[in-house]
């Protein structure tokens, strides 16, 4: 039943009855139409106030629980609920899993329409809070106010916070006490930033005025222990940012890597900055099967490292190796499939367009002695042409790890040119991974499919397809 309250409708006793996209969850309304809802997990029946009407479905928030699913389970971090950032903390790590599975077949057969084989029991994380190897906060002087605080009425004289933007808000800054998702020290870290910084009166940055000082924080950890901390200041202040960095080494001396950026133009991106070394080494080492990896400030490197090695032993798996095959690596970031898979190949060849991580690739090759790597940097649809492959060999195999996008349609077109007996298609978007498969699915069948899940207390997922020559 739906009634008004004021300009928004109110549906009564709706059962959610499915979990959709982008952490929502999904249930019917009266009039048959859909209604995406934030805070509850499939199963829960509930009253729910409608904050947005589009024709074919409605968005909205419940407002009176009549009933718990069985699938809920008590959120463990305060902040659940308001930071954004673990939508699906509130259910079962099981039924995370469900419904990450669900989504990947239905995008490969729905949006695909592809004949697919039996998918192969999704991989959960064995960590499913801690894993994340790379955290990124924010700075600001007017932090967001809770619900509790603002009902109150208390007045509260600080106004800085040091933690995640609020989803949809960019100038808007939750202020973290403890985030589940990087192990200790990182809480540690960004506390006592925070304390210091308001001890000693630094600015906290202001992003609608664009005044202050501190500006962003970014925390690396690594599977060796190694830690890379990143201040982002808005402006040089040498006495100021010198004082703050000074204090975290001796504060944390486990600090592998204290490094900052000067940034004061209209975006906090740090790619275009000339990162600068305060004290340590510019980089740390991932470490997997005695590969040793270095990451820098700008490098991309899977944030769970525990798990990006259960997803690469299953990318080699699929691709079958025999020690014969030559393979193609593309989107091959620092090299780090490239290199796992290449005690198994002949020879690897590794395109990516970013150059700094191609440099990063080759540096890491010479680190672990492999001598059957190559990496060359381009614009896949431009580089990975007819004269690339006449100059490099026609892969046996190709390994693609493309962006959210998928690939560029010019690029799936050469690889049906090319032809290779095997493509293994590493995705962390299946939806966008079906639409290349449909394009591909003339020539290819899958064979093998296995999603992998990189990102507990998210919706997210990745997806591993193995695709053979018709």
């Amino acid at each position: 039943m739906g009634r008004k309250n004021t300009d928004k409708i109110v549906f009564d006793t709706v059962k959610v009855l499915d979990a959709g996209a982008k952490g929502v969850s999904v249930a019917k309304a009266p009039d048959g139409k859909v209604i995406f809802i934030s805070n509850v997990v499939p199963g829960d029946v509930v009253d729910v106030q409608t904050f947005k009407k589009r024709k074919a479905f409605y968005e909205g928030k419940a407002i009176k629980f009549h009933e718990y699913s069985e699938h809920r389970t008590q959120p463990v971090c305060e902040h659940f609920g308001v930071c954004g950032g673990c939508k699906w903390q509130n259910m079962k790590y099981e039924q995370q899993l469900f419904y990450k599975n669900n989504e990947v077949y239905n995008n490969l057969k729905r949006i695909g329409k592809i004949e697919m084989p039996d998918f192969e029991p999704i991989l959960g994380s064995e960590k499913q809070f801690f894993y994340r190897n790379k955290m990124e906060f924010g700075f600001s002087n007017a932090r967001w106010m809770t619900e509790a605080e603002i009902k109150s009425e208390e007045q509260l004289n600080d106004k800085n916070a040091l933690g995640f933007h609020i989803p949809k808000m960019w100038d808007k800054i939750l202020d973290i006490t403890k985030c589940h998702l990087q192990e200790d020290p990182s809480n540690a870290i960004r506390n006592e930033i925070r304390r210091f910084a308001i001890e000693n009166d630094l600015p906290f940055f202001n992003p609608r005025n664009h005044e202050g000082l501190l500006r962003t924080l970014m925390i690396r950890t690594a599977s060796t222990g190694e830690i890379m901390v990143l201040i982002q200041f808005f402006e040089e202040n040498t006495a100021q940012r010198e004082l703050i960095l000074n204090h975290l080494a001796e504060k944390f001396p486990q600090i592998t890597s204290l490094q900052y950026v000067i940034n004061g133009k209209p975006n906090d991106t740090i790619y275009d900055q000339d990162v600068k070394l305060f004290k340590g080494r510019d980089y740390i080492l991932e470490e997997m099967e005695g590969l040793h990896f270095s990451i820098n400030a700008k490098s991309f490197y899977q944030t769970n490292s525990a798990q990006a090695y259960e997803l690469y032993k299953i990318t080699r798996e699929f691709a079958g190796l025999t020690g014969n095959e030559l393979v193609y690596d593309l989107y091959t970031g620092t090299g780090t499939i490239a290199q796992f898979v290449s005690k198994q190949a002949k020879k690897v060849i590794g395109v990516e367009a970013v150059p700094e991580a191609i440099a990063d690739a080759k540096e890491n090759a010479k680190r672990n002695n492999i001598t059957n790597c190559e990496f060359f940097v381009g614009d896949m649809k431009n580089v990975f042409n007819d004269a690339f492959i006449k100059a490099h060999g026609h892969p046996d195999v190709i390994i693609t790890d493309p962006p959210r996008d998928g690939m560029h349609a010019d690029v799936v077109k050469q690889i049906l040119n090319i032809a290779p007996e095997k493509v293994v298609y590493v995705s962390c978007n299946s939806a966008t991974q079906a639409r290349d498969l449909a394009l591909m699915d003339e020539m290819y069948k899958v064979t093998r499919v296995r999603p992998v899940d990189m990102f507990p207390q998210t919706h997210h997922v990745e997806n591993v397809v193995l695709l053979e020559k018709r």
